[in-house]
């Protein structure tokens, strides 16, 4: 697996490939120009992408990071736009959610319900994520598969959605719960200062069979969600399509496509976040995404 990361060391930040003990290739230093950041790696486009694999697959001599000689960054630390999000998009989601508002007979969404957060609620792996003590008393945890954008497009054909993916990884879509009620559109709720942890790598597109693959979130060892993307209402297919409609997307666009149920807020009694809770998030063929609450 290639596991495509930001990382910084006193050189500043660059894109590396992670290795399995944990080094990292540092992939300016194997000649890879355009890994100096990640979006523009990702516009290098697809020989870019075999140069990166092939030096992660034999790392050329003094290009190699030791573990821990450098720490990871999230994969693309500030996206250029709004990270676009998909809402109520598992269906035992829609569920829970609605019986907190005492709907026993849930409609299911006709379309994809997008909103955004802003690019600088982004953090990395191992960030702290703080509690917003005073603004919010209902911090909640959401475990997301992420699609990087790799190629420009508009009115993006279904099937054609996934030729428009570099690669996939994990979100964790922190939400102020009472915040994303009371002012109706979510952005407020959605968006508060590092509030979505991101990462810890990118996965080529071509690597991972993200319309079926396990997700799942623990808080402090305890199992909250555990669920497969094959359960999403709109597959990310579906998500690339609508979303592309009069829209271009581009390269670097990062896309999280919905949580799956069992988020605090729903539990009986609600069990949302506060300091010290460590959030465990992980998708097979991706890896772990965790941070605690300062």
């Amino acid at each position: 697996m290639t596991k495509l990361a930001t990382f910084s060391d006193a050189r500043g930040p660059r894109v590396g490939a992670v290795l399995e003990d944990g080094g990292i290739v540092d992939l300016v230093a194997a000649g890879i120009a355009a890994a100096a950041d990640m979006i523009g790696l990702i516009e290098a486009g697809p020989a870019a992408l075999a140069a990166v694999q092939q030096a992660a697959a034999k790392p050329p001599a003094g290009a190699v990071l030791a573990k821990g000689a450098a720490t990871l960054l999230a994969p693309i630390p500030r996206p250029r736009r709004n990270v676009f999000c998909v809402g109520r998009n598992y269906m035992d989601h829609v569920a829970e959610g609605d019986r907190t508002r005492g709907i026993t007979q849930s409609e299911l969404p006709k379309f994809p319900q997008f909103f955004t957060k802003a690019p600088e609620a982004v953090i990395a792996d191992g960030a702290p994520i703080p509690a917003h003590v005073g603004v919010t008393e209902w911090l909640d945890y959401e475990v997301e598969l992420v699609a990087v954008i790799g190629r420009e497009g508009a009115d993006i054909p279904r099937e054609r959605a996934l030729d428009h993916v570099f690669g996939w990884t994990i979100g964790n879509d922190v939400t102020g719960r009472e915040l994303q009620r009371r002012y109706g559109q979510w952005f407020k709720g959605k968006s508060l200062d590092r509030s979505c942890p991101l990462g810890p790598w990118i996965v080529p597109a071509a690597e991972l069979d993200a319309l079926a693959t396990g997700i799942r979130c623990f808080v402090n060892g305890e199992r909250r969600q555990d669920s497969n993307t094959a359960k999403m209402i709109f597959d990310v297919r579906e998500i690339i399509h609508h979303l592309s409609l009069g829209f271009t997307l581009r390269p670097g666009d990062v896309i999280l496509t919905g949580t799956p149920e069992g988020v605090g807020y729903a539990m009986q009694p609600p069990r949302t976040l506060r300091p010290g809770d460590v959030v465990r998030c992980e998708i097979d063929g991706i890896g772990v995404l965790e941070n605690r609450v300062a």
